[in-house]
């Protein structure tokens, strides 16, 4: 049935009732050579119309009366954009479930807008589809250009030719979008993420564009290099693109073009000739040489110089005459490699250094979204916390992701989701439709689509063409192919899970065994499901609870009573109603157990930020000391990055950009240089992730209880190298410790000043007791917990605080302050978290970069704290607060 609905939109009704949509002078596109996005749309529900779509679809219809929308967007985006809906009242409680009505989205909805074209002999017009949700019919003035049969899937990528379509002046085009059903279309879904959005994400969620070219045509650059590692011998760039010929005569077409280096130098020129036959579509190579090239390297290790590649095709004959022009596109020269080790576990690296993958998983907007300056921000959020891969799975988003990701030197594995539709295929655990025989096209120009988007992107890590699991012998030829075709020169990965494989593939070499709801720290440090060994591909536990500013954002009075009083309800801002993840139950277990039951709502928060940090910082610190273990660990992807919407889970940062106690766990876990305390078996870790550093470093141990009290003491000299891990000490004292106890760790460099390194742990005399016979997929049980309920009797301690400003040393943008801290009192001063609130608009702010915080400082002892963000440091206090101290609040 869904096949004929283009035949069913026909007869669908119309009424619009204002003046006809205008438009402009200016022609879309005017020469060859041209590309442009549609710039906005006319939006309206097939329920509202009357006319048909071939009468709809002509120029000069009167839609004044639709919602104006930008240029891409999900239906939901579109109402939310007009006010329709509102943002906020959509996210706070359960309200989206009664606010947006799901049956408003059963039928399909109408993209409409009008443009200016020229058309003439020699001239060729062509519309390119980027993925539109989930399927769509499109006309052009009257016209069906394109089916739902064709046009289908989030990343179903087409071409269509509308030259003999096209008329003098203005034009209309229309796309009738079908309502998406997870289970039955290859959309981009969200499974157990989060709630679903009341349209399933319906729309025109990508651009679509129409480009104008002469004869011939040309595609973007698909661009390889023989670089493998430093050294100094030039580079072989070579240059690929797919001609293509429209017209009956043959054609001689010389592509003239320049390579600019990083500086915006020429740094080579490209022109090379080729003939094409009558109507011929041919793949043609240039290859140039690159002397004393400037090498790429992921954030953290290195620089990111880009070059950039522009070219003409011009026709030869009988005149010359520019015919198409590519796209200016930036590419860095480097090289990623993978291989499966002696455990059969992945191992990545990059311009031939081992590269442990330290990432999280993205999470895209529930209504599919996309704000540039948000992902920006979240990018410098990972980059901050030292994380240097960003896994989308099934979430690739638009260019500019790569583009943001090239600049800022961030790794991206990328890939097809799990569940749903996308493992319909061979997943019986799926309830997605089983694929048919028309499912194959569909997925074969999604890849190629997603291919030719990224294969020239510095960035780009890898390609996981399966998730949870592998695909079928037919889906991995489609898929291998496809990658072939657009000369894709990074690692493919069969999935994300060691559950089998194609032979063509072979083992993937990744782990998908969990967890996913809360562990104990010394969980990471055994041998077994997600503990720390080999490459995770998505495992944590659990975590990411926001603080009381935020939570009052999007949870009722009444919802934040629940959510300490009663620990094992349902949480509508959890993950779906049916998943797994829907309460807190296990995670509310383990925080009463640990910490003690909650005596108020600013309690259970602080006893929740506690849990969050201990359980980040000890799963990145596990991971970085097994990086050279016997069987290392190559990889790990925290599950999640961030949230679709407010969540109480599964992130680092919350949706408003505030971090909270996870960031700042996985921040000084992921350090570049680190000590780590082993929870099992009481050793002291000097882990080393960086690319160059090494020598002397000086390491020091102190151990004290909850008095201030001395236990243990000790300093440690050792050498440090890159890319290892090594004990370096072995705690005393623990076996002194009668309630609870303080371990705090500092790392130093002989030759500088101040700390590389500075981590405080709470310690209990009883560790958790895990019962690794009964694990499941998202949780290994715990029979016995540690305890930490001494925390609730401390002492209070006395705090003293400065707020001053800095210079910045960088040209940033940000103002940059520092934060004095001084503990008066002879016992310690526990979690302290710093909070900047800008004053005049007696909000918190975010995003902002805090050099640590949620720190303990010893008795007596002085901190400083560095800050920076965006806004004016005259009118920023900064609020602080910890376990055992009043609220400090500093001004300038």
């Amino acid at each position: 049935m869904l096949r004929n609905m283009h035949k069913i939109c026909i007869s669908l009704a119309f009424s619009a009732c204002a003046c006809a949509a205008t438009t402009g002078s200016e022609p879309l596109v005017a020469t060859a050579g041209d590309i442009a996005a549609i710039p906005g749309w006319y939006l309206q529900s097939s329920t509202k119309v009357l006319e048909g779509m071939d009468v709809l679809s002509m120029p000069r219809k009167d839609v004044s009366s639709w919602h104006r929308v930008g240029s891409r967007g999900t239906v939901m985006a579109g109402l939310i954009e007009n006010e329709v809906y509102n943002e906020t009242e959509l996210f706070y409680s359960d309200k989206m479930e009664s606010i947006a009505d799901p049956s408003t989205f059963d039928a399909p909805w109408l993209y409409r807008e009008e443009f200016t074209l020229h058309p003439s002999a020699g001239k060729y017009f062509t519309l390119k589809t980027h993925g539109i949700t989930s399927k769509a019919d499109i006309y052009l003035n009257g016209v069906l250009v394109a089916s739902s049969d064709e046009q289908q899937g989030s990343y179903g990528g087409h071409q269509y030719e509308l030259t003999h379509h096209v008329k003098e002046g203005a034009n209309c085009l229309l796309v009738c979008a079908f309502p998406t059903n997870y289970l039955r279309d290859f959309a981009q879904g969200f499974v157990d993420w989060n709630s679903y959005p009341a349209d399933n994400g319906t729309g025109v969620w990508r651009n679509v564009e129409v480009s104008q070219t002469g004869a011939v045509s040309m595609s973007s650059f698909r661009i390889l290099t023989n670089f493998t590692h430093p050294n100094s011998e030039p580079v072989k760039a070579t240059f690929r693109t797919d001609l293509s010929n429209f017209e009956s005569s043959g054609q001689q077409i010389m592509i003239n073009g320049t390579v600019k280096g990083p500086d915006g130098s020429v740094a080579v020129q490209i022109s090379e000739t080729f003939d094409l036959k009558s109507k011929e579509r041919k793949a043609v190579s240039m290859s140039v040489s690159i002397v004393n090239p400037d090498i790429w390297w992921p954030a953290l290790w290195g620089e990111q110089p880009l070059y950039t590649i522009h070219a003409s095709a011009i026709i030869q004959k009988p005149q010359k005459s520019v015919s198409d022009s590519s796209i200016r596109q930036k590419f860095g020269i480097r090289h990623v490699s993978s291989r499966l080790n002696k455990s059969n576990d992945t191992e990545f690296a990059v311009n031939g250094e081992p590269f442990q993958v330290i990432g999280a998983g993205y999470g895209p907007d529930i209504f599919l979204r996309f704000d540039i300056h948000r992902v920006q921000n979240i990018f410098a959020y990972m980059l901050d916390m030292g994380l240097n891969t960003v896994r989308l799975e099934g979430k690739q988003e638009h260019p500019e992701l790569y583009d943001l990701a090239d600049k800022m030197g961030l790794m991206v594995l990328a890939g097809w989701e799990c569940c749903d539709k996308w493992e319909g295929q061979y997943n019986d655990e799926a309830d997605g439709v089983k694929w048919g025989k028309s499912d194959y096209p569909v997925v074969k120009a999604a890849m190629l689509h997603e291919a030719e988007m990224m294969q020239s992107h510095a960035s780009m890590l890898g390609f996981l063409v399966g998730s949870d699991f592998w695909p079928n012998i037919q889906a991995t030829e489609i898929y291998l192919d496809a990658l072939k075709v657009m000369d894709w020169p990074n690692p493919i990965i069969a999935s994300a899970s060691k559950r089998g494989y194609p032979e063509a593939l072979g083992p993937s070499g990744m782990k998908m065994d969990g967890p996913y709801d809360w562990v104990p720290p010394n969980y990471w440090y055994n041998n077994e499901e997600g503990a720390a060994s080999g490459f995770g591909s998505e495992l944590g536990p659990g975590v990411g609870t926001p603080e009381i500013g935020s939570l009052k954002k999007f949870m009722s009075g009444a919802e934040l009573e629940t959510l300490w009083k009663e620990p094992d309800a349902d949480q509508y801002h959890m993950s779906r109603y049916d998943s797994q993840f829907y309460d807190r139950k296990l995670y509310n277990n383990a925080l009463f157990a640990r910490y003690g039951e909650p005596s108020s709502l600013e309690d259970y928060i602080v006893k929740c930020q506690m849990t969050d940090y201990e359980a980040t910082r000890s799963q990145f610190e596990a991971y970085g000391t097994q990086q050279n273990a016997t069987r290392p660990a190559t990889g790990i992807i925290y599950w999640m990055l961030n949230s679709a919407w407010p969540n109480l889970h599964w992130q680092l940062f919350d949706y408003y950009l505030s971090p909270m106690a996870a960031y700042f766990g996985t921040k000084v876990g992921a350090r570049m240089e680190h000590v780590a305390y082993d929870y099992e078996s009481q050793n002291i870790w000097l882990i080393n992730h960086s690319l160059e550093n090494s020598g002397n470093r000086h390491i020091k141990v102190d151990l004290i209880d909850s008095n201030g009290e001395e236990l243990s003491e000790a300093t440690v000299e050792s050498n440090t190298t890159p890319h290892s891990s090594k004990v370096v000490a072995s705690l005393n004292g623990i076996k002194t410790i009668k309630d609870i106890g303080f371990l705090r760790l500092t790392l130093s460099d002989t030759k500088y000043e101040g700390f590389l390194s500075r981590n405080v742990y709470w310690l209990s005399p009883t560790t958790d007791v895990l019962d690794w016979s009964n694990s499941d997929w998202y949780t290994t049980p715990v029979t016995k917990f540690a305890k930490y309920t001494k925390l609730e009797t401390l002492k209070p301690a006395t705090l003293n605080g400065s707020l001053h400003s800095l210079e910045s040393p960088t040209d940033d943008g940000l103002t940059h302050a520092e934060v004095l801290l001084e503990n008066q009192s002879a016992g310690p001063a526990v979690f302290i978290r710093l909070n900047a609130i800008n004053a005049l608009k007696s909000v918190e702010i975010a995003p902002l970069y805090w050099s640590d915080n949620y720190v303990t400082l010893w008795p007596k002892e002085n901190l400083r704290l560095t800050v920076a963000f965006e806004g004016d440091i005259q009118h920023t206090v900064v609020e602080i607060t910890g376990r055992n101290v009043e609220k400090v609040t500093l001004k300038v």
